[in-house]
């Protein structure tokens, strides 16, 4: 059967694979498999767990998408999106250089977000991050290089300076001891890790119920932080700060502030101060027909008054959802309000263990092992899609309804 439909899901990360699941469960619903063609398009053929690229071992957080998608029917085109045109509902991307256009009916936003890199000089050229599994596989690479002495090993070597203390911030430098530890191995320096932020507060989103949480696990991390500072620039031997003072180093990563992907901008929608377009509670976006949008990409409104946030907690239902309603969209068929009645954050503390918080003012409701074992469940089993291969399982995790929210062992 030829389908008599397109849908297209751009971008293969939370909200994207989701989307896409969602799609195909929702075909499947209405016995219409067969009659939609639903294709991912992302640059590289793997859904990434983003959230543990912080993580020292990342062997199992890149998931090919054949193994995800082959199963329930959708295609998948490995290529980047480079422009998107919501008049002739057409897309254009680029395969290794070479330029290409695909068609749709409807579309779905799935882009993600990246991290803010300002154009500081040096930062571009010596810097690290942790937004990608491929910027993620660089630093692990760098510091397995800084561990058996390819570079240079002086004491410098050993200090790590991380930009940007919100949450990725911090749990990239409390990760960073227990790596730097090998760097330092039978050498006769100490590892030192630096947390740099602009902001008054380490975590100043984090509310004044884990502040202090954060800043204890810090100093028991031995993680020294600096406030109320920025960074000028960027070379081999460190970062020279705001006021002029430079901090020697081996190692910077820059972890300072996310936005959503600027594609966002071809669409005529008034974005906000992230990029992000506005949707409506089906996450069709206003003002583009035929156009749905979910994950970092998307301001959705998840109660009467809190819009979603740059994350898998948010991502994954939105995704669910707008590949529920796409389809129901396409083909006249209802379609499923989205709203999520509770907030959590679950911040990886390193050695220190983990903080766990409720609400959208952040009390802390668990701390220490008890978070961390919280943590650890959410990282590893939690977000994954299932691994089998099995149609029926990768459909039914994908059905438009909200997981309970995490239970820290109360």
């Amino acid at each position: 059967m030829t389908a008599s439909y397109r849908v297209l899901v751009l971008g293969s990360g939370f909200a994207g694979l989701w989307s896409a699941l969602g799609a195909a469960r929702r075909l499947d619903e209405l016995d219409a498999a067969g009659t939609v063609d639903v294709t991912v398009i992302s640059a590289q053929p793997f859904h990434d767990i983003r959230v543990r690229n912080y993580e020292a071992d990342l062997s199992a957080c890149r998931i090919p998408l054949r193994d995800l998608l082959d199963p329930v029917d959708v295609g998948h085109i490995a290529a980047e999106v480079t422009a998107i045109d919501t008049e002739t509902r057409t897309v254009t991307v680029s395969d290794h250089g070479t330029p290409g256009t695909q068609s749709y009916d409807r579309l779905v936003m799935a882009l993600g977000s990246r991290v803010a890199t300002p154009d500081i000089p040096g930062l571009r050229e010596f810097g690290f991050d942790v937004d990608t599994y491929d910027g993620a596989m660089k630093l692990q690479r760098h510091l397995a290089a800084l561990s058996d002495g390819t570079v240079d090993t002086a004491a410098a070597a050993a200090t790590a300076v991380v930009v940007g203390a919100g949450l990725t911030g911090i749990e990239t430098a409390s990760e960073l001891p227990g790596r730097l530890a090998k760097v330092c191995a039978g050498r006769n320096v100490e590892p030192r890790v630096v947390l740099i932020d602009h902001n008054p507060y380490i975590g100043s989103d984090m509310g004044a119920s884990a502040r202090p949480v954060i800043q204890a696990a810090l100093s028991d991390n031995g993680v020294e932080t600096m406030t109320g500072v920025g960074v000028a620039a960027v070379d081999e031997h460190g970062v020279t700060l705001s006021f002029g003072d430079v901090v020697a180093a081996g190692t910077v990563i820059w972890c300072a502030g996310m936005r959503a992907n600027p594609l966002t901008a071809q669409l005529s929608a008034e974005r906000d101060r992230l990029g992000r377009l506005p949707v409506d509670d089906y996450l069709q976006v206003i003002g583009s027909p035929g156009v749905f949008a979910a994950g970092d990409v998307a301001a959705a409104r998840v109660d009467d008054d809190h819009l979603s946030v740059m994350s898998c907690q948010h991502g994954r239902p939105m995704g669910r959802y707008a590949g529920y309603n796409v389809i129901g969209d396409l083909l006249e068929e209802p379609m499923m309000p989205l709203r999520i009645p509770w907030y959590t954050t679950i911040l990886d503390l390193g050695a220190a263990g983990a903080v766990y918080t409720e609400g959208w003012g952040r009390q802390v409701i668990a701390r220490g092992a008890r978070a961390k074992a919280t943590k650890v469940t959410i990282n590893t089993r939690r977000i994954y899609p299932p691994l089998n291969r099995d149609r029926n399982a990768l459909l039914a995790a994908a059905a438009p309804v909200l997981q309970e929210r995490p239970d820290p062992g109360r």
